[in-house]
């Protein structure tokens, strides 16, 4: 299983706006990815009332994981996205 350990970077945390940037990322991946906060139990990182429900705050570490093979690229990808809390989905995601 693949897996990434993260800061979330937006301020706000995945709430609202970032959420939804993040789960447009997430779904747009292609590859299956959940997201868990800390050693929380894990959920579907695309679906919004999933990732809301987290209540992920800016600076909690959050875990992106995928046990399907090719999921090392889309995982950096969202990575980056939550630590550098871009305001737009990147072109490359």
């Amino acid at each position: 299983m693949a897996e990434r350990r993260v800061k979330v970077g937006w301020p706000e945390g995945l709430h609202a706006r970032p959420a939804s940037i993040f789960v447009r990322a997430a779904a747009a991946s292609g590859v299956p990815v959940t997201v868990a906060k800390g050693e929380g139990a894990p959920v579907n990182a695309a679906s919004m009332l999933a990732v809301l429900g987290l209540g992920a705050l800016g600076g909690d570490e959050i875990v992106l994981s995928s046990d399907v093979e090719g999921a090392e690229q889309a995982l950096d990808r969202l990575a980056k996205l939550v630590t550098e809390g871009l305001g737009e989905l990147p072109e490359t995601v």
